[in-house]
């Protein structure tokens, strides 16, 4: 499946020019987003990205834009889990609210790339070795079933062993110096502990890659709607996070819902040379599910004991402690 280079081209620039107007327009000054703001950008990054699949029909034809969209919104759902390992980070770290908006930024930023590397790695590895898809299939079955019966883990920052290993090879400053990732102390160039959450959003972010770029092959052996699906999702991510971080607790049946959607899509790969499910029926399906978890969430009172919001810090003091 070639598609045609322009195409790679134009995206990828009205991505990034998208994100300079972000950037050197609208957050020129640190602070965090109001609900207002982050609800607006919400909308703002979904109509562009509808937008984007009404040019894929155009010019691909209505299977490629149904394969965008569902690639779209299954990446799109299964990001919502990073929004709340992201608020844990946040709050170990204890980063003043206004810096968190830059970490995000660049984070993000981080994972269009890495996201393009492994997108083009499993392309490649799936167009040279049909089995991949088989072997694919059962990796999602299997995270499925982790995410439905396994009980939630508690995320230790602390024993992270990149962060470990980051911190025996380069200093880190005790306290938070503005928006700035390094500083120049003694002659030397150290970390500030804004670079360490950094690294962090980055790493969650390539673990939940893994699970997610699976997926999205299940839906469509297309580099181009692969990839910008994924880039569609991610850009989407971080006014998502200021949207829904503090009620992300209470999709009860968010977790479930995503075990159900990875199993389906696992058993869509399984069965593929025997059965052909549409595309347009796996949207259905996805989007009922999603919708029938999210309206359920709403609905019902849960009150579990480890459904307690992520607590923001409160407090814009620039000091914390190197744990």
């Amino acid at each position: 499946m070639h598609t045609n280079l322009w195409f790679w081209i134009i995206f990828n620039a009205g991505v990034l020019s998208v994100l300079a107007i972000d950037l050197f327009a609208f957050q020129q000054k640190a602070h965090r987003p109001s609900m207002k703001e982050a609800a607006i950008w919400t909308l703002i990054w979904v109509l562009l990205s509808l937008g984007f699949g009404s040019l894929v029909w155009f010019l691909m034809g209505p299977a490629k834009a149904v394969e965008f969209l569902t690639g779209y919104l299954v990446e799109y759902s299964l990001s919502v889990d990073n929004i709340f390992v992201f608020a844990l980070i946040f709050s170990y770290f204890a980063v003043p609210a206004a810096y968190q908006h830059r970490v995000l930024f660049w984070g993000i930023l981080s994972a269009l790339v890495l996201r393009g590397i492994m997108i083009g790695a499993g392309a490649a590895f799936v167009q040279t070795f049909h089995w991949a898809l088989y072997f694919f299939g059962a990796f999602l079955l299997i995270t499925g079933a982790k995410l439905l019966f396994n009980r939630k883990k508690v995320v230790d920052i602390a024993r992270n062993p990149v962060i470990r290993l980051v911190r025996s090879w380069i200093s880190v400053s005790d306290s938070y110096h503005g928006a700035h990732f390094t500083i120049r102390r003694d002659g030397r160039r150290i970390l500030t502990p804004l670079a360490m959450v950094l690294i962090m959003v980055e790493i969650t972010d390539v673990l939940f890659a893994v699970d997610s770029i699976p997926a999205i092959f299940g839906i469509t052996h297309d580099p181009f709607i692969i990839y910008t699906s994924n880039v569609c999702a991610v850009l989407g991510l971080r006014s998502l996070y200021f949207l829904v971080a503090g009620i992300v607790h209470r999709f009860v049946y968010l977790k479930p819902a995503l075990a159900i959607i990875l199993s389906f899509i696992g058993t869509k790969m399984l069965l593929a040379d025997v059965l052909h499910i549409p595309t347009a029926a796996a949207l259905g399906f996805i989007g009922s599910v999603l919708l029938t978890a999210t309206i359920l969430s709403l609905l019902i009172k849960h009150r579990h004991a480890d459904a307690q919001p992520v607590l923001e810090p409160e407090h814009d003091s620039e000091t914390v402690s190197n744990p």
